[in-house]
């Protein structure tokens, strides 16, 4: 499936501004090469628990993953933390799963990850260093004063056993949403967002402000030291811009200003590849949205509009090619 540019002209005449049609992003799901080793990895390590294990196959799922072949199937398990959902999907016989290359960087376009909330950044960390798992960054980050926006906010970037880059990261008093500075005996205590890499902010909006009814909840211009040994990208000026639905996990996009020559979302890429991550978003009026996407141009990877489990869905890309599920709210 190749990411289109978009067309201006058919951008400003989106029909669907500013309404809020987003409810809820109720979960990331990401594609792993074995439950049987990412399980572990997530719940022994990261606390999540095991809510709900399943296998999805038929002619429905395939049309609304997008799948050739009738002989796919998935497993999937959906895992918990806190009040967030991450849902693990192994496809089986499905020869095409590609690897996420090892030189991938955060200001790549296909680059996206969840930010894990630490109730204390130094324990946390050490946990991490005991399981021997892959840095991405030097180590634990405080972000400096001089970027007021995050100033005293720890984070930690880090790899699971597919490549996937995760996120720790630890809100001091004042910063993030209140319910992370609540009283906890848990190490381990939620999912605030998942992070994409985007090309600029002003055409990612277009789409999750404009279209899909996401609300702006904050924004940062971050930049060096500290930045720069956070996500071995160095040279990083980028600006962070933070949208949530009127419930579940915030969306983050990544908009490097520098350094430039972040390369673009693979053409033809499936959901079967390792680099395949999909946020789902409940929303409202799944029809009239799925007019614009068509009316647009945003790729679609399902075949239309999908009736699954007795729910209207559909999986899109957006300008960047990152994967969304949209399913109509009850």
């Amino acid at each position: 499936m190749k990411i289109y540019k978009l067309s201006i002209l058919l951008i400003l005449f989106i029909g669907l501004a500013n309404a809020q049609n987003a409810v809820s992003e109720d979960k990331v799901t990401l594609t792993v090469s074995s439950l049987e080793k990412s399980v572990p990895f997530f719940t022994n390590i990261l606390d999540f628990e095991v809510n709900a294990s399943y296998e999805l196959n038929g002619k429905a799922f395939h049309n609304l993953y997008g799948l050739d072949s009738n002989k796919t199937s998935a497993r999937i398990v959906l895992l918990s933390l806190g009040n967030e959902k991450l849902e693990l999907i192994e496809f089986i016989d499905e020869d095409k799963k590609l690897e996420i290359p090892k030189d991938s960087k955060s200001n790549d376009r296909w680059f996206q990850h969840i930010a894990i909330v630490v109730s204390n950044m130094e324990m946390a960390y050490e946990k991490l260093l005991d399981k021997g798992i892959e840095h991405v960054s030097t180590r634990p980050q405080t972000l400096p004063k001089y970027i007021p926006a995050a100033a005293g906010i720890k984070a930690f970037y880090f790899k699971d056993l597919d490549g996937h880059n995760l996120e720790l990261i630890f809100f001091p008093k004042g910063k993030g949403d209140p319910r992370w500075q609540e009283d906890s005996d848990k190490l381990f205590l939620g999912i605030d967002h998942t992070a994409i890499g985007i090309e600029t902010t002003a055409m990612a909006k277009t789409l999750y402000q404009k279209v899909l009814g996401l609300k702006v909840v904050g924004s940062s211009n971050n930049y060096g030291y500290e930045q720069e040994h956070l996500n071995q990208v160095f040279g990083a000026n980028l600006l962070i811009s933070g949208l949530k639905a009127k419930k579940g996990i915030g969306i983050e996009f990544l908009d490097y200003l520098a350094p430039s020559g972040g390369r673009a979302y693979p053409e033809d890429s499936m959901v079967t590849d390792l680099w395949h991550w999909h946020t789902t978003i409940e929303v409202n009026n799944l029809n009239a949205i799925y007019n614009e996407i068509m009316k647009v141009g945003y790729p679609i990877i399902s075949n239309g509009l999908v009736e699954f489990n007795q729910e209207k869905q559909i999986m899109i890309r957006d300008s960047d090619g990152h994967a969304l599920l949209l399913k109509e709210s009850k």
